[in-house]
């Protein structure tokens, strides 16, 4: 992307006036969308984002600056401006960069944004026919599929200087069922870090008729009763709870600078001994993973919880040195125009030793929460609040009738030694992650699990 010779001027440039450390970043990337409404091609987007982030540190200050302008004087001008936020000075610096290759974990076999046109189409327009035909009551379906290729450099005055190249393909699709009176909607939505080739794992009619089955049960549902109870949450998306109400305390953005409820409880017991919880960025073709992270620190199996027991936080670089711990891999950013900050990638709590059958078998009267919705968290008290997208009453060991309006309610540090069986089916399911180095896709996961008690919110 950039010259050698123009990376080592940029990174002295950048150091001119005290830093201790400067870095750029490159990006190139394209991504393509499919939007596919009633039955025909509503919209099709295809968009290139290119440019360059420059960051230096003083200590645990930093100065970040970025430029579209990908010209010799554009990329000066932007380590200027950087150089001159962070101080006065006219140090001479000399950087001689080392470059790495980086091996990828990821091959991709169709690439998701250069393959026909019409194979994507005819792969869309499945998944929204199945959904489509699935009942009667469905009355709207809309679909689409995402390509991404993203590539990016990064190097650094200590040497480094690698470049890297991400594929991912997504697939959604959402329903609309509909009695006359009032509509209910369900959705979809996998991912993997491959290209098309991630349909032979998925089924595109497999897609559309979950997203209109969802639909079709919140349709006929009644409110779920609100109160302290039981619950059984389900793999995959389940996992959502633990990325949201733990997860995020865990990134050393939160932990560095005393925000987080997880500070300095490394080594303690924080939650069940059934927990293993764990953030894996090497994991080939799933949707959180990367090769290397924003910083070109190597993704790592980096486990967090170990039967209970705090073992690790999420590290970048600047949480390094605020906490004097090795980098994770987990500097991540949306794209150059963010500084990147610690974030996870594919986030999950482990197999346990239950059977998923003793699980719901144990619960007299309690909530079996089959898909997870969207939610909110404070990461400093791990107060959190999630919606339950398809849920069943439980009674007497048995999965009974479905429900809907039901949220859950607690917080982080409680829900962890509050989960007391811990099933045998992990499965991920696919997020997009926002916090401040913008929106990046993470993998969320977990077998079925039981929450001893949690309240419930509902009618």
């Amino acid at each position: 992307m950039i010259k050698q010779a123009l990376l080592e001027e940029l990174l002295a440039v950048a150091l001119s006036t005290g830093g201790d450390f400067s870095e750029v970043y490159a990006e190139h990337t394209r991504s393509n969308t499919i939007q596919f409404v009633d039955g025909k091609v509503d919209k099709v987007n295809d968009t290139v984002l290119s440019g360059v982030g420059i960051r230096i540190f003083r200590g645990e200050r930093t100065v970040y600056a970025s430029t579209s302008d990908l010209t010799r004087e554009g990329l000066l001008t932007c380590a200027r401006s950087a150089a001159d936020a962070m101080g006065e000075g006219n140090a001479p610096i000399s950087i001689r960069l080392t470059p790495t290759s980086v091996f990828d974990r990821h091959p991709v076999a169709k690439h998701p944004c250069t393959s026909d046109l019409s194979e994507r189409i005819d792969l869309l327009k499945a998944g929204c026919l199945s959904a489509k035909e699935y009942d009667a009551r469905i009355a709207q379906v809309q679909g689409w599929i995402l390509g991404v290729d993203r590539e990016i450099l990064v190097a650094n005055s200590e040497g480094l200087c690698k470049e890297d190249r991400h594929i991912r393909t997504r697939m959604g699709v959402s329903a609309v069922a509909s009695d006359g009176n009032e509509n209910q909607s369900g959705g979809c939505a996998p991912g993997r870090g491959m290209g098309l080739e991630m349909f032979e794992e998925f089924d595109p009619r497999d897609i559309g008729r979950h997203a209109a089955k969802m639909a079709i049960t919140n349709l006929t549902a009644e409110y779920c009763p609100a109160g302290q109870m039981t619950v059984a949450i389900e793999n995959g998306f389940g996992g959502v709870i633990f990325h949201e109400a733990c997860g995020h305390s865990l990134e050393a953005t939160q932990v560095g600078v005393g925000m987080s409820e997880m500070c300095g409880k490394l080594g303690e017991k924080i939650a069940s001994e059934k927990i293993t919880a764990i953030d894996d960025g090497t994991i080939a073709g799933a949707w959180g993973s990367v090769n290397i992270d924003d910083e070109g620190t190597p993704t790592q199996r980096n486990v967090l919880i170990e039967n209970g027991v705090l073992k690790n936080y999420m590290i970048d670089r600047l949480g390094s040195r605020r906490l004097g711990m090795a980098m994770t891999g987990s500097g991540r950013r949306e794209n150059y125009t963010f500084e990147p900050t610690s974030r996870m990638t594919n986030t999950f709590i482990d197999n346990g030793p239950d059977k998923n059958e003793d699980i719901i078998a144990s619960i007299e009267y309690g909530l079996y929460a089959k898909e997870m919705g969207g939610g909110s968290v404070n990461p400093l008290t791990g107060a959190f609040n999630f919606s339950v997208r398809e849920g069943y009453l439980v009674r007497n060991g048995k999965i009974c009738e479905a429900v809907r309006g039901a949220s859950l309610i607690g917080t982080g540090s409680q829900i962890l030694k509050d989960i007391d069986m811990v099933g045998q089916n992990l499965a991920t399911g696919q997020g997009v992650c926002g916090s401040s180095s913008g929106s990046v896709p993470t993998d969320v996961g977990q077998p079925l699990i039981r929450v001893s008690k949690i309240t419930v919110g509902g009618r």
